[in-house]
Order: C-alpha cells, then structure tokens, then sequence
C-alpha cells in the first residue's frame, strides 16, 4: 500500500521555524519528485517546492524563496520542509506529494498525497 505519513506540523509565532516530515512506505522515493504544496482557508492549492530526482535541482514559489528549503533523507525513504522566518501568510495546511513535473516552469501534476498537517502562524 502506497502511503505517506506526515508530521512536524503546529503553532509558531511569526519569525519562529518548523520542520515538516513526510514518510513514504509501500514505494522508494528515489524514483520521483517530491514536492510540498500547502492549502490556506479559501485560496487554492499553492506549489510550495520540489526537488527533481534525476538532477536534484531545487524549486520554490517566490512566497517561500529564501525561508524555506526542501530536502531528502533517502536511507529513511523520507523527505522534509525546513521553514525559518514564518509569517502569518505562511498559516495553511501543507502536503507533501510526488509530482511528474518539478522544473522552473512547473510544480504539480500529482501522483500521491499526504494527508495534510497543519501549520498556524500567529501573533
């Protein structure tokens, strides 16, 4: 059974950091991209960032660019959200994914979802 599992998620204050954990089981993900996506009340879906498995180059939305880095712990068959610098605006629920496309011109296409956590900033 192809699953993630998720977590690291909760309240910050503005300025604070998480870390955000995504475990896959059932499938390697050295095989695919993986990327974040996050979710705020009332707004679409939002392309967070991806990493490509086959140069592992590196994408972020311009929101995150510079607070946020992407990363993968392949011997964990894992891969995680480092964010530093959080703002209000960053308050959403966030999920980790496998996408077909990760380049600089496009961030979705998905194949397997977490289930969602969530990450508050407030003041």
């Amino acid at each position: 059974q192809l699953q993630f599992v998720e977590s690291g998620g909760g309240l910050v204050q503005p300025g604070g950091s998480l870390r955000l954990s995504c475990e896959a089981s059932g499938f390697s993900l050295t095989y695919y991209n993986i990327a974040w996506f996050r979710q705020a009340p009332g707004k679409e879906r939002e392309g967070v960032s991806c990493n490509n498995n086959l140069d592992d180059s590196t994408y972020y939305s311009d929101s995150v660019k510079g607070r946020f880095t992407i990363s993968r712990a392949i011997a964990r068959n894992a891969f995680y959200l480092h964010m530093n610098s959080l703002k209000p605006d960053d308050t959403a629920v966030y999920y980790c994914a496998t996408v077909m496309d990760c380049t600089a011109h496009a961030m979705g296409t998905l194949l397997q979802m977490g289930q969602g956590t969530q990450v508050t900033v407030y003041s």
